[in-house]
Formats: C-alpha cells, sequence, structure tokens
C-alpha cells in the first residue's frame, strides 16, 4: 500500500506541464469557513502556500480563508504553549524538591509537546517551501488531475476514497480505501474503475516494512529522477439526506511489487504510467476495460532505490 507520497502539490505546475485550468470553486469550498467547519481540512503545506504567494488575484478569496485558519490555529497553539509551559514548570519544581518518576514523565511530555508545538508555529508562519511540506497521507487533501468533457482540470481531493452511494462510515469500516488492488478494480472499484480516472504526481513514495524485527519506514524514489504519474480512482460522494457536504476523494491504483520493492519488504507498488498513456487513461471506455490494463501492463519500470526515511 502506497502509505504516503511526496506529492506535486502546487496547482500552477499542472496548468504549465498538462495544460490544465483550475476548478477554483474546488478549493475554495475546501477551506471555506462559513460550512460548518468544526475542524481544518488537512492539506500538505505546500498546497496551502502555492495559493499564499503574492500576486495571483484569482485566488485572493482561497488566500485569505487559508491565512484566516493560520491565524486562528497560531492562536490555538499558543494558548497551548502556556499551558504546556505551566506544566513543565510544575515538574521540574517537584523533581526540584522530590524526584519522582511521574514527575520526571509530565517533564518530558510538556517538553517534547513543546518542542512540537513550536515547530508547528514556526511551519505556519514561514513562507519558504521545505521537502517536508509537500509530503501527504491517508485523509489529506491534495491536486488530483482529472478530464471533464476532454479538458484536463485539477481538484482538490481527500487522499481515502469513499465511493459514491456508500455510507459514511465506510471511511472507518474500510481504512485501506486510500488504496485500490489492481485485483479487485472491477469488484469492490467497479463504480469508479473505467469511469472516474485520476492522476497525481509524485517524486518519492513511503511505506511501511519490517526491517530486523523491526517497524521502519521506507523511502522508495525512481533512479530515473523523473517525477511518477500516479493512476488514481475517484468518487463524487453526496450525502442522500443533504446534511454532510458533498466530498471528492481518489484511492491511488496499486500492483504486485517491483522486484526490488519486494526485496525491501513490501508487497504492493503505485503504477506509475507513462506520459503517452495520459489521456487514455483519464478518458476511459467502459466498455473496453482491457485497454486499461493494457496501460498497467505498459507502465513504467524506473528502479526504485530505497533508504530509512529520515
Amino acid at each position: 500500500m502506497c502509505y504516503s507520497a511526496q506529492i506535486e502539490a502546487d496547482y500552477k505546475q499542472f496548468v504549465r506541464n498538462f495544460g490544465a485550468i483550475i476548478d477554483l470553486t474546488a478549493f475554495a469550498e475546501l477551506w471555506l469557513r462559513d460550512r460548518g467547519k468544526e475542524k481544518r481540512p488537512k492539506t500538505p503545506r505546500a498546497l496551502d502556500l502555492s495559493f499564499l504567494r503574492p500576486g495571483d488575484s484569482s485566488v485572493a478569496a482561497i488566500a485569505a480563508e487559508i491565512r484566516e485558519w493560520d491565524n486562528e490555529e497560531v492562536a490555538q497553539l499558543e494558548t497551548e504553549l502556556g499551558k504546556q509551559g505551566e506544566r513543565l514548570a510544575a515538574a521540574e519544581q517537584k523533581l526540584a524538591t522530590k524526584p519522582t518518576k511521574t514527575a520526571a514523565n509530565e517533564q518530558r511530555v510538556a517538553g517534547n509537546k513543546i518542542e512540537q508545538i513550536k515547530r508547528r508555529i514556526t511551519d505556519l508562519k514561514r513562507a519558504n517551501l521545505e521537502a517536508k511540506d509537500s509530503r501527504m497521507f491517508p485523509g489529506y487533501y491534495c491536486p488530483v488531475l482529472v478530464s471533464e468533457g476532454g479538458r484536463a482540470v485539477v481538484k482538490p481531493m481527500r487522499y481515502q476514497c469513499r465511493p459514491a452511494g456508500k455510507p459514511a462510515f465506510y471511511d472507518t469500516k474500510y481504512p485501506g480505501t486510500y488504496n485500490a488492488r489492481r485485483d479487485n478494480l472491477e469488484g469492490f472499484w467497479k463504480g469508479q474503475f473505467g469511469h472516474t480516472h485520476g492522476l497525481i504526481v509524485a517524486s518519492r513514495f513511503y511505506e511501511h516494512v519490517e526491517v530486523d524485527g523491526e517497524n521502519q519506514i521506507l523511502e522508495f524514489v525512481p533512479r530515473t529522477g523523473e517525477p511518477m504519474l500516479i493512476a488514481c480512482l475517484w468518487s463524487h460522494w453526496t450525502d442522500p439526506t443533504g446534511k454532510e457536504p458533498d466530498l471528492l476523494s481518489f484511492a491511488a491504483v496499486t500492483d504486485d511489487p517491483e522486484p526490488e520493492v519486494a526485496a525491501a519488504g513490501h508487497d504492493r507498488t503505485i503504477i506509475n504510467i507513462k506520459p503517452e498513456h495520459v489521456q487514455a487513461w483519464l478518458n476511459p471506455d467502459p466498455g473496453n476495460l482491457q485497454a486499461l490494463y493494457d496501460i498497467f501492463d505498459d507502465k513504467r519500470h524506473p528502479f526504485y532505490e530505497h533508504k530509512i526515511a529520515a
């Protein structure tokens, strides 16, 4: 399974590289605060920063929404920072008078939380891009390239697909639906395979593997250095009761592992399609599923070098 990936999160790159248009309405609704949202949507920070660059008036409303989320989160974090500072001071006072395991643990936990909060505040306030900003995980929203009316369009979608027509509890009943196995595309995914296809662009992917009896996260990078064009399925979910907002979500298609990925200890690999197949993948013929399997069989094999992720 593709546990995580470092993706292309800058919407402008899709415009340059694919001639795509941006679904600004969908992106605006992602961060819109007047829809009863209590929590900020999870997004790679690189996606936020791509809309916060000055000079693009077409995304000014989106930038304003993101800044409002940033300011609110910083305020909440600073309040929590004060609480953890008091917790740390209390633990240190106890340690100075009567050392105990409980006080030592309180000191450790408070100190760790303070460092985490400070890092998050720094991330929210900086404008420069760092490599970690492009990481996506299940539950994150990121740009997905799709086709509408024969035109390439970029939409924000959650990385965990909730198929249309299924109840919302599928998110918890099937937590692994951020990946779609090739051998189940005509089963669980029959409503999407051959109908709603997408593409994300990534430079590397990450997997949990067991190394010397311990769980490790490995980072896989194409030796060619070329960005990966990862085949995805997506769905537009609507609540029949009208109580919950619409959801755009997707899953990455996975296949049997490349030999080097299997040797590293993982049993699946994303499908990295060739550029010449992009249009055929994004505009599938549901009456010719074999043509889609042919795209998979002709996928790129760049050799995925790996190392333990930092």
